[in-house]
Parts: C-alpha cells; structure tokens; sequence
C-alpha cells in the first residue's frame, strides 16, 4: 500500500535514511528540512532526484510548520502519515546547562513536534485515520550521565506521544514511538553543548568525563557495525506497512547491549496501563478504532 507520508528533520541521520527507505518501497514523501536553498541544498537535491517532494521547514516557527503542512497535503494529495524526527541531542554536565539551553532543546524536541502535531491533527481527524510515528530514544526511557537535558526532552517526548496515542486512539489516529540507540550519524555534529562553564572548577576532574564518556561511545560504536543507521529507518518503514491496529506502542532499535533491557520495561508498562485504565473503566481509549 502506498502512504503519503511527512517526515521532519529529513536533511540527515535517520531523516535522510528514511526517506530514501520509504521512497524506495513506493511511498510518497514530503521531505521536510530547514536551509534547503543554503546549508541543506545538496541533500535536499538528492532526495528530490529520487522522487521527495522537498518542504521548508523549522520545527520551531509554528508559522513554518503550518505553512510546510499545508504544502505537504497539496504536493502529496492527502496525508497518511508524520514521521516527527526532527532533534537535537547535548553533551555536558547538566548543571552547567541554563536555561536558555533547556529552551532551545525542548524548542525542537519537544514543542517542535507539538507544533506539527497541531497543524496535522485536523486532517487526521477528519478522515477518521492516520498514523504518528515519534523518534524518541532509549534515553527517553532510562538516564545516563553527561546527556541530561536530551534525556529529559525524549522523556518528555514519550509522555507527549502516550497522551496523543489515547487521546486520538476513538478517532483512528495510531501512534507509534522508535526508541533508537546510539548511532553513527550526523546528530554527533550538531550537539548543544553548555552555555556556562563558570561552574567547571567545582567539578573538578568530572568536568572531563563528558568528553571522555562520548569518546568511548564513539569507540564501542566503530568496533558494532550491526549498529547500522539503516536498522532505524527499517524500523520505522515497517511500522508504516504494519496494518492499522497491529502495530506496537513502542519499537526499540539498538544493538549495543541496551535495548534488551529496555524491551521488559516496556512491556512491563504496557501491563501497568492496561491495568490501570481497566480499573477505571477506560481500557478501550487504550485500543485503536479501525
């Protein structure tokens, strides 16, 4: 079955991959980006030479969201599916972090995908379906040090994505989270890092052990080659061939040694929420309508 299918943050990583998993499988692709005439223009290019239609986006200008949707709908004749990918990751000791830092972030993963949300829901709705995939993180489910902020917005990101999946669950909207591992792609190259180090001396030698943390990470990721970019845009091209009502909440893609632990947690969610809306009489907001 072919979608007609936006993706954010379409200039790299996952985003890049997708499209041109998605693009190859037939599907129609608003691929969506900030700088398609400037810093993204090459890519932007290469994804529109394989058939994506490519959309001005900024994630953070709700002006840009509502326009880039808009175009999408009318390029692609409807829309079947958004991919929220769009994001930022940190590296740095959380303290040292202020809070304009906290805005930027939280700016674009987290309110970014609020923003799109709202100007795609009405169509959802109104065609009585539809399908939100999330790019989330296993850092949005367990913390480590030296990413806190990234960790706080993906949680964030989790809660925003299982209030939409049970809010719109009547109105055949699914909803659907990807919960990546590290990866070698470009995310690495647009960290946020802290803005105030006036705190570092107080820290002492742990003022080093972000870099050190990070370098040793890039080191494990070099010696894994099954941990594969591509294993991510698999994942989220299968979710989208999952027929309605059979796909899962959640989808962890890792592996580093993670996502196997991840896995019992998420399962073990699964069955607190079934119990608890049970209990209360809500269990059927827990269950698509299709």
């Amino acid at each position: 079955m072919t979608n007609k299918i936006l993706i954010t943050g379409a200039s790299g990583g996952f985003g890049a991959l997708a499209v041109k998993t998605l693009l190859s499988q037939g599907h129609a692709v608003a691929a969506t980006m900030r700088n398609i005439d400037s810093k993204n223009k090459a890519i932007s290019e290469e994804l529109s030479n394989l058939g994506a239609h490519i959309v001005e986006m900024d994630v953070t200008q709700e002006d840009s969201v509502n326009n880039a949707v808009a175009e999408s709908i009318q390029l692609l004749s409807g829309l079947d599916v958004v991919i929220n990918n769009a994001g930022v990751g940190v590296l740095g000791i959380q303290e040292n972090f202020t809070i304009d830092d906290f805005k930027r972030l939280f700016d674009i993963n987290v309110f970014g995908v609020q923003r799109v949300n709202r100007a795609v829901l009405p169509h959802f709705r109104r065609q009585g379906n539809g399908l939100i995939v999330y790019v989330s993180s296993i850092l949005g489910r367990m913390a480590l040090p030296f990413y806190g902020p990234y960790n706080a917005s993906k949680w964030a990101l989790e809660a925003l994505a299982e209030n939409y999946r049970i809010e719109l669950s009547g109105f055949g909207v699914d909803s659907c989270i990807v919960e990546p591992g590290g990866y070698p792609t470009g995310f690495f190259n647009n960290l946020i890092f802290p803005s105030d180090t006036s705190r570092d001396e107080e820290y002492g030698d742990m003022v080093h052990a972000p870099k050190q943390a990070f370098d040793s990470f890039e080191g494990a990721l070099a010696q894994n080659p099954a941990q594969d970019p591509q294993n991510v845009a698999d994942a989220i091209a299968n979710l989208i061939s999952t027929p309605a009502g059979q796909r899962p909440v959640r989808t962890v893609v890792d592996k580093m040694g993670m996502g196997e632990h991840i896995e019992p947690y998420n399962q073990q969610l699964d069955a607190i929420h079934e119990g608890i809306f049970g209990a209360f009489g809500m269990g059927d907001m827990l269950k698509l309508k299709v």
